[in-house]
């Protein structure tokens, strides 16, 4: 995701917004976004109760957690949040068709809002090992204060969600993070620069921070301060996390998927058998899952976030892969067959 409510920052946790950061045709794009979303539109986003943010007891308890096996491994769908996001729809995904909108309605409807509105789920996910250990992929939009207050509804909810299953701050031995939007990194410092779980390594692309400008909020927010406390861990490409990378194994591995970002990873989750692909923001909405081509507006590389998304589910499609995914209205879902040929989008 990204920050759509800025107007002076273009694609302000864009970790590709370095050297082009002052190119006007960003800027225009988002205060595009601003015009149609609009000041009644963005109020709502920040109008979030405590009450609200914590789901224990209220009646969203039962939807802040999803649970599926898959060989050794136990996967957690965590709810941090759930709110509309600036603006319509169709601004968002400006080359999605009348047709693609249909498709994608079909497969996820509690993403159609009134007025075109797109109603998403913010979602991190928790993968259980034998003994306990956990890794937590993606730490959500965080507290009031996080760089994602200005534009998503904090609180999110992740601290109270992880205590109901069983899950202390303590237990969490590795932090992947897909990558650096505020939305995914909220909760894993404080607003005080103090690691959220202080025995974790946060495993991160190493293109994903060389590709940070120094004034971006995403370095002097969550990369900074996790250097100084020795808890920055950065690979480079396809890394295996936890068990053997072989047919019939069980795995946990980091698959580069640029485009979104420059250091987009997924983390691939081998049962031995069943398998779960996390994605991230390889595909933000259901009309990317019915229609691949389909762009966002938010995206650093729009080419290369098409080709990254139409290989990721052709492969899984292939395989048998269950997607998990971060703001579809679903946490599990299966890849869609290929759409019928339409004109190139």
């Amino acid at each position: 995701m990204n920050d759509p409510t800025d107007p002076a920052v273009p694609f302000a946790e864009d970790p590709g917004a370095g050297a082009g950061a002052d190119r006007p045709g960003r800027r225009r794009v988002l205060r595009g976004a601003l015009a149609v979303a609009g000041a009644v539109a963005l109020r709502p986003l920040v109008a979030v109760t405590p009450a609200a943010a914590d789901p224990a007891g209220s009646a969203a308890s039962a939807a802040a957690v999803a649970v599926r096996r898959f060989g050794r491994y136990e996967v957690l769908a965590l709810l941090d949040a759930h709110g509309p996001f600036p603006g319509t729809a169709q601004a968002a995904f400006p080359d999605a068709t009348a047709t693609d909108w249909e498709r994608a309605r079909r497969l996820d409807p509690a993403a159609f809002g009134p007025n075109d509105t797109w109603q998403l789920d913010f979602r991190c996910y928790a993968v259980r090992r034998p003994g306990g250990r956990v890794t937590l992929v993606d730490t959500g939009i965080g507290p009031v204060g996080s760089p994602a207050s200005g534009w998503a509804p904090v609180p999110g909810r992740l601290p109270a969600v992880l205590a109901r299953t069983g899950i202390a701050p303590a237990d969490v031995e590795t932090v992947v993070l897909t990558h650096l939007h505020e939305d995914h990194y909220g909760w894993s410092v404080t607003p005080e620069g103090v690691p959220v779980f202080p025995n974790a390594r946060y495993v991160v692309q190493h293109a994903e921070v060389a590709a940070l400008g120094p004034t971006r909020t995403a370095r002097t927010y969550v990369v900074e301060p996790l250097l100084r406390a020795g808890q920055l861990h950065e690979v480079d490409g396809r890394t295996v996390l936890a068990g053997r990378a072989r047919p019939g194994g069980g795995a946990i591995t980091l698959l580069p998927t640029p485009g979104h970002t420059p250091g987009h990873q997924s983390v691939l989750v081998d049962g031995g058998g069943d398998r779960l692909l996390l994605t991230g923001d390889v595909l933000v909405h259901a009309v990317q899952l019915a229609t691949p081509a389909v762009r966002y507006l938010f995206e650093a590389d729009p080419e290369t976030a098409r080709r990254t998304r139409e290989q990721l589910l052709g492969e899984a499609r292939q395989t048998g892969t269950l997607l998990g995914t971060a703001h579809l209205n679903h946490p599990f879902v299966r890849p869609c067959p290929p759409a019928a040929p339409t004109p190139p989008h």
